[in-house]
């Protein structure tokens, strides 16, 4: 099913590997993670601004949906209208985020899978402080570290979500210190590097499209 990943994820790999070959592994994944995220960003603008113009349309949508809640055929027409007149649309920003997802789940395959193109995968054999990639959690001084890492991150991602959100919501960001007790050190290190990115990419982008 996955097969499809396979070549994306042979050619991250070799590229991870010559980057590790001339710094620290750790940083060459946080490095590499960098480079993706901001081959991503325009995508990232994109689904900014459709959440900005979907906020600018949501009292219009709300006093329709009182207008015409009992009758949705006839909602459902001027919801279009509504979207014809204001050149936007109520998924306007959702498509940018769905193209991500297929990098970040070559990301993951990269710092996770034991084998890359039908070989081990060498770049978990390599280590940080003494502390192989491919180990997952332990009690050393490397995990330590990742552990409160993800969780200020965490922190101050849940900092910018908005107060109204429900509790469950707010609490997501800090499944990436759990997800970090069951993952390889490499795909920890990659967590930390691409939710730290993201945290600071939406406190930019909404800064620019406040």
């Amino acid at each position: 099913m996955f097969g499809v990943f396979d070549v994306p994820v042979a050619g991250a790999y070799h590229v991870v590997l010559g980057i590790a070959g001339a710094m620290n592994p750790a940083l060459a994944i946080v490095l590499f993670t960098i480079m993706v995220r901001l081959a991503l960003h325009p995508l990232a603008r994109a689904a900014a601004r459709g959440e900005r113009r979907r906020a600018e349309l949501a009292p219009k949508i709300r006093a329709l949906q009182e207008k015409y809640g009992k009758n949705r055929e006839r909602l459902a027409r001027e919801l279009a209208a509504l979207q014809r007149e204001e050149g936007a649309s109520m998924f306007a920003g959702c498509l940018p985020m769905l193209v991500q997802l297929p990098f970040f789940f070559v990301m993951y395959r990269l710092f996770s899978a034991t084998t890359v193109a039908g070989e081990p995968n060498g770049l978990l054999a390599r280590t940080i402080f003494g502390s192989p990639l491919g180990m997952h959690a332990a009690v050393t001084p490397v995990f330590a570290v990742l552990v409160v890492a993800l969780a200020v991150v965490a922190w101050w991602s849940t900092r910018l979500t908005k107060a109204e959100v429900p509790a469950l919501v707010r609490v997501l960001p800090y499944g990436s210190v759990l997800a970090a007790l069951v993952i390889p050190l490499a795909a920890g290190i990659y967590l930390l590097a691409t939710t730290a990115w993201a945290t600071a990419e939406r406190a930019y982008l909404r800064s620019v499209y406040r």
